[in-house]
């Protein structure tokens, strides 16, 4: 049970459980057959707008973390975070995302917020 991020480059594993893709544009020169993903969660990505506004700088890092959480708390985005919540309280699951930079990708905000949240539920 839980919740992990891996970069869509790195090799599936069956340690991964339920692999979902949460970026709005599929990974660049792969195959589905290589990237092997249960599930395109493409609605739960940022906005284009957001996504282009933030082009993965991490001085802007911050700001794109408290305005894609703002994101995730409306629908249709809320909804999909609460899906991944439940599976992950069933099983181990596993953001795939696309971008170089880990740290700073879409996948570690929505991992926070799974993990956040489910402290929330357990706490009380």
């Amino acid at each position: 049970m839980g919740v992990q991020t891996k970069r869509a480059y790195e090799s599936p594993s069956p340690q991964d459980g339920y692999r979902v893709l949460v970026d709005g544009l599929w990974p660049r020169g792969l195959t589905k057959e290589k990237l092997r993903v249960d599930e395109w969660m493409r609605a739960i990505a940022p906005s284009a707008t957001l996504r282009k506004w933030y082009g993965h700088k991490p001085e802007k890092w911050e700001e794109f973390r408290r305005r894609f959480r703002a994101e995730l708390e409306k629908p249709p985005r809320k909804e999909l975070l609460d899906e991944l919540i439940k599976r992950a309280r069933k099983e181990k699951v596993t953001l795939v995302f696309g971008a170089r930079d880990a740290q700073h990708s879409n996948a570690t905000v929505i991992a926070e917020m799974i993990r956040q949240i489910s402290g929330e539920f357990h706490a009380s």
